[in-house]
Parts: structure tokens; sequence; C-alpha cells
């Protein structure tokens, strides 16, 4: 088990939504929290949040797209607490709709933001993670959308990348004691479908349309799990030092009706065993060895 208390968490995108959150959660849990966002607004109703509950927090103004401030702030963060021992890499948008609709632009900010930022957090933040020696935690959020990829093609994209990136970090930072997670979360009370009505102005215009304000108002009122019970899954995650953090079971069987048609596309014939043998390095890795897997989560909500 991971124990978080007095750890520090940098956080991006963690003024609003998921983010803020996890942000709540690692405090509650003991944690020192830097929150990172763009929106001074959200971050004014963080502060405001965090003092009702009367826990510590850090805000920074960050674009995760912008890898000279990303570097100023983990330098910032040092200077404060003298380490860094959990990133959280939340920053994020969201653009739903065929793939055929989306202008040039729209698959430039979407990789910029969910690929590129994520990318950026790691090279300023994971060195000095790595710098102590102690081990930490990156948790890389990703989504259902990464595993079952059926409504928005450029979002589930970068996604799945964020998954594939998840898995190869944490197999090259075991060594370490740095655990690295995919988070994979599903439909959460947040603000992420929303963005496409506050995209910057240097990536022209997009093939979708901004939701109607009656939208925000629906979706406040479906079923959806809320940003402080799934920054308590995230939590969890972390203690355990989980490679993937899945929050919603109602994917269960649709995510394995997938993988099954994943091994049925294989060619039904022998193995070259040869070739196996030249290529071995390629095939697996001890991370997926079931006795090296964990027993499901188990979670209760407070």
């Amino acid at each position: 088990m991971f124990d978080v208390a007095q750890k520090v968490a940098v956080i991006t995108g963690g003024s609003s939504g998921i983010g803020r959150g996890i942000a709540l959660a690692l405090a509650r849990a003991g944690a020192h929290v830097v929150a990172l966002g763009r929106s001074s607004k959200n971050m004014e109703e963080t502060q405001e949040l965090f003092d009702s509950h009367e826990l510590e927090i850090d805000l920074l103004q960050a674009d995760v797209t912008d890898l000279d401030r990303l570097n100023a702030v983990a330098e910032e963060v040092v200077a404060k607490f003298g380490r860094i021992d959990i990133l959280v890499n939340n920053a994020g948008i969201g653009l739903t709709g065929p793939v055929m609709e989306a202008t040039a632009d729209d698959w430039r900010w979407v990789v910029d933001v969910n690929i590129l930022g994520v990318g950026n957090s790691i090279q300023a933040f994971v060195p000095k993670i790595r710098e102590h020696g102690e081990g930490g935690v990156v948790v890389n959020t990703s989504s259902m959308g990464g595993l079952m990829p059926v409504v928005a093609g450029l979002y589930s994209m970068t996604k799945a990348g964020v998954i594939a990136l998840s898995e190869a970090l944490h197999i090259e930072l075991a060594e370490e004691n740095i655990t690295v997670s995919a988070y994979c979360p599903g439909p959460v009370h947040s603000n992420i479908a929303l963005a496409v009505g506050r995209r910057p102005s240097e990536y022209g215009e997009s093939g979708y349309k901004v939701p109607p304000p009656e939208f925000a108002e629906f979706s406040k009122n479906q079923p959806y799990m809320s940003a402080e019970e799934a920054g308590q899954r995230v939590l969890q995650g972390i203690q355990r030092r989980d490679m993937f953090i899945l929050t919603h079971p109602e994917f269960k069987a649709g995510v394995a009706q997938r993988h099954s048609a994943i091994e049925k596309a294989f060619p039904d014939e022998p193995i070259n065993t040869e070739r196996r043998d030249a290529i071995g390095f390629l095939l697996s890795s001890e991370v997926y060895q079931p006795e090296n897997l964990p027993d499901s989560p188990v979670f209760a909500a407070e």
C-alpha cells in the first residue's frame, strides 16, 4: 500500500470536475495538494470549497500545452515542498462526434492537450519524483472511451494512447518503485463535454457544435458518478498501486466482448516457434501474469 499522508501531489486539470474530486480525496487523506488549472473562476471556486472543508491546497495557473510553464511549476513546487511524490495527469478535453466531421484544428487541439499535454507533464514532473529515489505514483487520466471507442473517435484515439503510454511507463519505472496507473472513468459529473465552447482562439473552428445550455442541466440530472466519488476511487487506486484504475463496473461486459473480438481476429493456425522465440520480448510482460495481478477493488462509499 502507498501511504499518501504528507506526500506532495501535483494534479493537472485539478481545479474542476474529476481533478477537483481527486484533489479533495488526496487532501483529506493528508497529502499536500498542488492543483493546476487554466480558469481563474474554477480556481476561485476550488479555493472556496477547500476553505469550507478546512483543507489546504496550492492553486497555480498553468496550461499543459506549455512545457516551459510546467517546468517552472515543477521547480516552484520543489522549492516549496522539497519534493514531488504523486503526479495526476488529469487535464484533458472532450470532443464527441463523428470522426469525419472534425476539422484539422479539432485533430490538432485534441492531440495537443490529451496526448502532448500528458507528455509535457511527464517530462516536467516525473524527473522530480525520480530525484528523491523513494518511489511514487503517476496517474494518467484516460477514459472508458479508450477501451470502448464507440461514440467519440478523436477523443477515444487520444485516450487509448494514454492507456498504452501508461502501461509502457508502468513497466519502465517499476524498478524505481514508481507505479504508473491508467485511470479510465466512465461518465462523471464534470464540465468536460463543454470544452468545445472554451476553445482557445489559436485552434480555429470546430466541426462540432457547442452543446446548448440545457445540455449541462440535463447532464446534472443523470445518474453519473460524482466527482468526489471518482476522486475517492482514484485515491484507492493510488493506495493499492493499481496499474488500471477502473471505476464503473457497468462497462465490464462490453470490454470483455471487445477483447473477445480482438482474440477471435488472430489467425487460427500453428505458432511459428522460431519467430515466437525471436520476438519473445514483444509478446508479454510479467506485469500481466495472473500471479502479479491484484484482487479486484471493493469500494465502500463514505
